[in-house]
């Protein structure tokens, strides 16, 4: 039976977490999931060192940091000491951050999140099935939280792709996270939905 480690904080402001384990839930079978609950960014990378020692395959690591200057040094310590957990583990971390300034208002945020969160926790799944589960996307600009890019076959000329991503959330309904996305099964089984947002 696969294992997946969940760690999330007290600090954040939407359950991630919650997200997560319900993505989880409603797109595996015969998974054992374990969540691990820390009081912000800087405690997740050993939270998720010590559930892949217990024996977690993967574990997704979701945080908040906040706007000021200081919380983006925090973030970057945060995700160096989870890439060093990562590597130190020999197994994937897959890090789920969502910046409080990325959103314009709360419903904004939830979106976001929910978006951010259950792509990710997708991501995570297809790492269990192995190096190339997620090769039939490479390339195609694929993205959590915002609209997708897209390949550069694809791209408008005179747009920005990495400006028009961040005016373009993807929507998630927050009151509905574990279903976020309706096209979600479909990014696991190869097809991708780049280009169409």
């Amino acid at each position: 039976m696969s294992r997946i480690g969940v760690v999330d904080t007290t600090f954040a402001s939407v359950d991630m977490g919650g997200i997560v384990v319900r993505t989880l839930q409603t797109n595996a079978t015969g998974l054992r999931i374990e969540r691990y609950t820390v009081p912000g960014i800087k405690d997740l990378a050993v939270a998720c060192k010590r559930l892949l020692d217990a024996g977690c395959d993967v574990c997704i690591a979701c945080g908040m940091p906040g706007p000021e200057a200081v919380d983006k040094q925090s973030a970057h310590v945060a995700s160096m000491g989870l890439q060093w957990a990562q590597i130190n583990a020999g197994k994937h971390i897959v890090e789920v951050f969502v910046h409080l300034d990325e959103a314009k208002s709360a419903k904004e945020l939830e979106a976001l999140c929910a978006n951010r969160a259950s792509e990710h926790a997708l991501n995570a799944l297809a790492l269990l099935k192995g190096p190339t589960a997620l090769t039939p996307r490479a390339g195609t600009g694929q993205r959590q939280g915002y609209a997708d890019v897209g390949p550069t076959g694809e791209l408008r000329p005179g747009v920005n792709p990495f400006q028009a991503r961040y005016d373009a959330p993807k929507g998630a309904d927050p009151a509905n996270p574990g279903s976020a996305r309706s096209e979600a099964g479909s990014k696991l089984s190869g097809s991708s939905n780049a280009g169409k947002h």
